[in-house]
């Protein structure tokens, strides 16, 4: 029993022994040395980046004067057109009910038209005799001029309800034409469609969307926090996700008097005129982002922000200054514009002041590491 007693007490006296050179190892590791900074001269601009792309500035849909079947289709995707270019080619399918109405007025006109010839051929004899006055007469022509008339007018009608067009001219309402010279951007029909012809209740069946690509605009949205520092007439720099390395120079040209909810913030539809060259190829819809500096200070004494601190109830800034070995003190700092890197320094500490990197860690030890590795295996 002695015995166990003491083994009992050595593997105290041990576990005590251990203890001891674990609390003091510990608590041996040196303190974290911090470094210090001064402020910097540096030329800080604001920036607000805007998310769009790129379009052309005019975008026409060609529609068909008349409606019928897509008898023939003669661009393709990604043609150069002019303005009057043939496009496509009508078929018209008369209605049924269209075509029987003016077939009927054909008639009609016609049995009219010979009445009055044979009233006007009997007068004309009497008009020579002396029979009727010369009034009398020109009333019974007129009737008869107005009867010749009308049967054209309905041969005409009966035309254009067959053919899409009367007389065979050159610029037939069968045949579409673009309106505007430019780059045919869209086809988003095929042969033997049916095509509507744009009226009052109905814009009408899009043949073809022509553009001109050398004009292209860029189109994005802001934040209503930055909308108000924008205006007509600023500069932008236009980045093109297509194209890497490359920036085109733009000019702001609308800001849009109503915003929008998107994503549950308000944002304002911005557009500016984009410069282009003959260096690349800008196809309509690349996705864009438009920089744009609304304030510029040069020369300006700077912070980097990394250096910075906010008070938990102020949320104000404040540094670290030392005072003298790793003893430092705090200063409420005065910030004005930043660039998201650096922050101008408007009053609160000067020049010469060494500032305290304060988010700097203690590097581990290879004993730290074994230690630390043996207690998450455990």
């Amino acid at each position: 029993m002695k015995y166990l007693k003491y083994v009992g007490i050595g593997f105290i006296i041990v576990g005590f022994l251990f203890s001891m050179a674990y609390y003091i190892k510990t608590n041996s590791r040196s303190a974290i040395t911090y470094e210090t900074s001064k402020l910097t001269i540096q030329t800080i601009e604001e920036k607000i980046v805007a998310t769009g792309s790129v379009l052309p500035e005019d975008e026409v849909n060609i529609v068909p004067q008349i409606s019928g079947i897509i008898d023939e289709i003669y661009v393709d995707e990604g043609d150069e057109v002019l303005a009057g270019d043939l496009l496509a080619k009508i078929k018209v399918v008369p209605n049924e009910q269209a075509l029987n109405s003016a077939e009927g007025r054909v008639k009609s006109s016609r049995i009219i038209l010979n009445n009055s010839r044979k009233e006007f051929d009997r007068n004309k004899k009497l008009f020579v005799k002396g029979v009727i006055s010369e009034q009398e007469f020109n009333n019974i022509e007129l009737r008869y001029n107005q009867d010749q008339q009308n049967l054209e007018n309905a041969l005409s009608d009966l035309q254009i309800i067959r053919l899409g067009s009367v007389g065979g001219s050159a610029l037939t309402n069968t045949n579409v034409r673009s309106t505007v010279a430019g780059t045919v951007l869209l086809i988003p029909v095929k042969e033997g469609d049916q095509a509507i012809e744009a009226n009052t209740f109905n814009p009408g069946t899009t043949i073809a969307t022509v553009a001109d690509l050398n004009k292209m605009i860029f189109e994005g949205r802001v934040d209503e926090g930055e909308v108000g520092k924008l205006k007509a007439g600023m500069p932008l720099k236009i980045s093109l996700g297509a194209i890497e390395g490359k920036e085109y120079n733009a000019k702001l040209i609308n800001i849009a008097p109503k915003g929008m909810e998107v994503a549950g913030a308000i944002q304002f539809k911005i557009e500016g005129e984009v410069y282009l060259d003959d260096e690349y190829v800008v196809r309509a819809g690349y996705s864009a982002n438009a920089t744009i500096i609304t304030n510029v200070k040069k020369d300006i004494l700077s912070i980097n922000e990394s250096l910075l601190q906010f008070d938990n109830a102020t949320k104000k800034a404040f540094v670290e200054i030392q005072i003298t070995g790793q003893k430092f003190e705090r200063r409420d700092i005065e910030l004005g514009i930043s660039d998201g890197v650096y922050a101008e320094v408007l009053g609160g500490i000067s020049e010469g002041d060494n500032i305290k990197v304060w988010n700097k860690t203690e590097p581990l030890k290879r004993g730290d590491v074994d230690e630390q590795e043996f207690k998450y295996d455990n």
